[in-house]
């Protein structure tokens, strides 16, 4: 099993996201604990990917239209850290 370590103002973000946004995201952290992170590729709803730039070393997947959870994984130690949940820019 993963750990998932969340930023201290995930829980606040949260609250103010809708409720299917927040679904998602609880979905998601279940497919991770349990599977891990590579798992999320077999669900193409999540569209999980490498980011590039100055997010480089960091993932972005899909919890809507419009939000990503960006995190980064730590292999050696198991451990998912959620950086934060953002409103895509188009």
């Amino acid at each position: 099993m993963w750990r998932i370590i969340e930023h201290r103002t995930i829980e606040k973000t949260c609250r103010k996201l809708p409720r299917e946004t927040v679904k998602k995201y609880e979905l998601w952290k279940s497919i991770v604990f349990r599977h891990g992170p590579d798992k999320l590729r077999e669900f193409p709803g999540f569209h999980d990917e490498k980011l590039r730039g100055e997010r480089r070393g960091e993932r972005s997947s899909r919890l809507g239209l419009q939000y990503r959870v960006i995190y980064t994984v730590e292999k050696d130690v198991v451990t998912v850290r959620v950086r934060e949940i953002t409103p895509h820019r188009y």
